[in-house]
């Protein structure tokens, strides 16, 4: 006997069903354990200062003649490839996952040992995204960003060095596992610390307003240059490095 039609399309339909079902569980199951590892690892050392030796080592120290340059903050820091330039040595110290806080408290051990001339500060987005899931510490959680950014930056100019302090860079597109627990809240308070951090600048902390270069008209970054929700892309960084380089050169002069 031949087969109801529909009986077929119910088949297939439940088939897409369940494929789709096992996916986005194996989506999730992934990501679950992404943060339980960083969970566990920041509970065994939560500055991250096994990330990088914390004594100066002579391969991250300036060649003489050449200004050192070093890039701190979270993941967006970290994969930050730096421009082409012969009169700098530059030094990246940015961890994945990391907060403002973090990055206050290793400041010392990780950066203050190279004596930079100039210190590139990204942070301040592994806050800000907490806020869909500690929605009762929205407040806090944007004033303690605010008040760990600025102390970052003062330590930077209190050990000499310049500092190029970068507004935060917007998000990319929400992926569906991370929709359940996400809100427009994180976008609201990237805008306000990022004007916060505009307030910052002055003759040793100059301003690269990351934020206004990578987003798009409504406040996302612009698909040419977003990997994931909080990542870019190399045209990313090459745009920002378009922006940063004349402020480099500026400070170099002086």
């Amino acid at each position: 006997m031949k087969p109801d039609r529909r009986v077929i399309l119910a088949v297939a339909a439940l088939t897409v069903v369940l494929l789709g079902s096992i996916s986005l569980n194996y989506l999730l199951f992934n990501q679950s354990m992404q943060y339980y590892l960083q969970l566990n690892g920041s509970r065994l050392d939560p500055l991250g200062l096994s990330h990088y030796s914390t004594a100066p080592d002579q391969r991250d120290l300036a060649r003489p003649g050449l200004q050192t340059v070093v890039f701190f903050g979270d993941s967006r820091a970290a994969d930050w490839t730096p421009p082409d330039l012969d009169q700098f040595e530059f030094v990246n110290r940015g961890i994945y996952a990391e907060t403002s806080a973090q990055a206050l408290l290793r400041f010392d051990y990780h950066v203050k040992p190279l004596m930079p001339d100039v210190v590139v500060v990204q942070v301040g987005i592994n806050d800000l995204k907490a806020i869909p899931v500690l929605p009762d510490q929205k407040e806090a959680i944007v004033a303690n960003c605010k008040e760990n950014t600025r102390q970052i930056a003062e330590k930077a100019t209190g050990s000499g060095a310049k500092v190029i302090l970068t507004t935060i860079f917007p998000t990319g597109p929400v992926p569906l596992d991370r929709r359940l627990y996400w809100s427009d809240d994180v976008a609201v308070a990237i805008e306000e610390v990022s004007a916060f951090i505009r307030s910052l600048g002055g003759d040793d902390i100059l301003i690269l307003d990351a934020y206004s270069i990578l987003a798009n008209g409504v406040g996302s970054t612009r698909s040419e240059f977003s990997r994931d929700l909080l990542h870019l892309t190399a045209a990313g960084y090459r745009r920002l490095n378009d922006a940063f380089v004349p402020v480099l050169m500026g400070l170099a002069s002086e």
